[in-house]
């Protein structure tokens, strides 16, 4: 099987050059994002595998199927990319990776938490120059504190077990509620209570047409003044200029990012020698109560393993059977 890897890093073709031991392939792997310009790069192909940012819409997957690509993998949780209905159409089946690493992703959610709480990076940067004074650096207890859990999949729950540790006060809103996050405690409520309740939220919901700006104006207002609203999801859950209007008004008072809904054209990449573009972008990070970085969540060496082992895996059963657990109805 030949495979075509696009938007792929250095790191990419380390994990899936070993994974590939086991598996035999033929990997060729490109910088390029998958466009309906770029199609052509993977003639000849069996496969192509791709990321979060990666565009795979009509015109694309009729592109990918006209050059002969036969499955379309994806090495990530998310397919909010993927126009899946005209994948269906075309007879070109979609495989993901579920779960590669829950915990990974849960725990870069405490660490912007933390670290936008405790500003432990402003500290970091003082202290390099000599400045140990702790004004503006004063922080909050996580204990007692009521956090709010949109979306408590596997994700959302392995973050609201880390919380639970710190003595957190558990809300969760899921249009399929977790039998575990009662058991450890938690009360799943309306979105409304919960923005109404909560001293900070997290997102942990896939990006779907009917939660897209899912946190906007209206949203934002109804909160707790001064509220923490973390997102490690996927950036088009948040309505940037109602959070950039709610940081300067004060009724937000942190912002946590690692994903950012135009972030296609920024992260992944090296930029520091250009000038940034994106107006939203270059406001938010004016904030000193906004702490963003660039969809570093899943990247850990267990999460890079699993989501290598399982893409292959997932090729794998697609050629030998027709199917995959891991495919997109």
């Amino acid at each position: 099987m030949k495979i075509v890897f696009y938007s792929a890093q250095s790191y990419d073709k380390s994990f899936f050059e070993s994974a590939n031991r086991h598996f035999d392939f033929s990997l060729s792997f490109l910088e390029a994002a998958l466009r309906l310009e770029t199609v052509s790069l993977a003639k000849g192909a069996d496969a192509v595998c791709v990321f979060v940012n990666d565009r795979l819409d009509e015109a694309c997957l009729n592109a990918l199927k006209e050059v002969g690509v036969k499955w379309i993998a994806l090495r990530c949780a998310g397919f909010n990319n993927v126009d899946l209905d005209a994948a269906k159409a075309m007879e070109l089946p979609v495989v993901r990776v579920p779960a590669y690493s829950p915990e990974a992703v849960a725990e870069h959610t405490l660490a912007l938490i933390l670290t936008l709480n405790r500003h432990t990076h402003r500290a970091y940067n003082r202290v390099r120059e000599s400045n140990f004074q702790l004004q503006g650096l004063l922080g909050f207890n996580l204990h007692q504190k009521t956090v709010g859990i949109i979306g408590t999949g596997q994700i959302g729950l392995a973050t609201a077990k880390i919380l639970k540790g710190f003595g957190c006060q558990l809300l969760g809103f899921d249009p399929y509620p977790n039998d575990a996050f009662i058991a450890m405690g938690g009360s799943y409520v309306d979105l409304e209570t919960l923005y109404q309740a909560s001293d900070i939220i997290s997102l942990h919901c896939p990006l779907t047409p009917e939660n897209h700006h899912l946190i906007n104006g209206s949203a934002l207002a109804s909160m707790k003044r001064g509220v923490m609203l973390v997102n490690t999801s996927r950036g088009g859950l948040i309505d940037t200029r109602a959070a950039i209007m709610a940081l300067k008004s004060g009724q937000l008072g942190y912002l946590a990012l690692d994903v950012y809904e135009q972030e296609s054209e920024f992260f992944f990449r090296d930029l520091s020698d250009e000038i940034m573009t994106d107006d939203d972008l270059s406001r938010l990070m004016t904030f000193p109560n906004v702490l963003i970085t660039g969809h570093q969540g899943f990247f850990t060496h267990e999460a890079l393993t699993e989501i290598a082992t399982v893409t292959l895996q997932n090729l794998q059963a697609l050629a030998l059977e027709g199917h995959c657990i891991n495919q997109l109805k």
